[in-house]
């Protein structure tokens, strides 16, 4: 058990709630910032403000590790030239807000543990992904560029940082696989485009896993945050039309009908992303999930 304090942002949002769970269960006392009041009972949460640059001062006393959740979502809307910029700036003007209220006021933070995204490699045919790799020169490697050197400036605070690049959280009730799964259950499931695209997927609990043990074992760098095995689009339908016992027997959606419809947040689910684990291994964090048939049959049961 321990008796650290953690500053959480992005709490409200189901990632931010389960890794909450975790913490609170293994001792950790957790405060939250929001923009609203806070519902959870277990945590103090304190308000800011990133647009207008406010922040509860108090937010930080007594903390040690600071986990930066913070961003509005990638899928949510359209890609417009005012929307990306909303994404990036969600994620680095919000830590940036952070770091000035540690460059202003004593503290005892030692650490920053940081989402980042699988987006930073985006869309790379059959290219095994590592760390080592370069950032893809479209909208979402910079936004994870972008994300990650502002993270990064927590080390001129003498602070040990570590951004995990998050993959595509399965989850039964938010993010990509409700979306997925859908169609699927009304018998309209297909796969997207070729469906060779690789999905650099990874189960919700060992997102919060990773997390908690990042926090622990006091890791430090960036690494991958993907189960060990991805799978390709057509894979994965297959996999969920299984476990929810319906048939496949449409054709694949075109990727031009994708293109017309999303524009260039079609790369979203057409581009393949193909995400080695072997850092987080190696660094001793063992998966509960290192398949997509055991990950799906504890999310839906069968």
């Amino acid at each position: 058990m321990s008796n650290k304090k953690i500053l959480l942002t992005g709490g409200s949002g189901g990632l931010g709630r389960q890794l909450t769970d975790l913490l609170l269960s293994k001792g950790y006392t957790v405060n939250v910032l929001s923009r609203g009041e806070g519902k959870d009972k277990r945590v103090q949460t304190f308000k800011w403000d990133v647009s207008k640059g406010i922040i509860d001062d108090v937010c930080i006393d007594g903390v040690d590790t600071i986990i930066h959740l913070a961003g509005a979502g990638i899928a949510d809307e359209r890609w417009t030239d005012e929307r990306k910029k909303v994404v990036i700036e969600s994620r680095t003007k919000s830590i940036e807000l952070l770091y000035d209220l540690l460059k202003r006021k004593l503290h005892q933070v030692k650490a920053v543990v940081s989402a980042s995204g699988t987006g930073y490699y985006s869309d790379r045919g059959d290219e095994l992904l590592t760390e080592e790799n370069p950032p893809a020169n479209d909208f979402l490697g910079h936004c994870c560029v972008l994300w990650e050197q502002e993270v990064d400036e927590g080390k001129q605070l003498g602070l040990r940082v570590a951004k995990f690049r998050t993959g595509v959280v399965l989850d039964k009730h938010a993010g990509a696989l409700p979306r997925l799964s859908a169609p699927i259950k009304f018998g309209f499931g297909a796969a997207l485009g070729s469906g060779k695209q690789w999905i650099p997927w990874i189960h919700w609990q060992d997102v919060a896993g990773i997390y908690l043990y990042g926090i622990e074992q006091e890791l430090e760098g960036v690494y991958n945050m993907v189960a060990p095995n991805p799978v390709t689009n057509k894979q994965l339908t297959k996999h969920v039309a299984q476990h929810l016992r319906r048939p496949l027997w449409l054709p694949n959606v075109p990727a031009f009908a994708l293109n017309l419809a999303l524009g260039e947040m079609s790369t979203l689910v057409l581009g393949s992303t193909k995400v080695a684990a072997d850092k987080i291994e190696q660094a001793g964090y063992i998966f509960k999930f290192n398949s997509i048939d055991k990950a799906l049959t504890d999310i839906y049961g069968r």
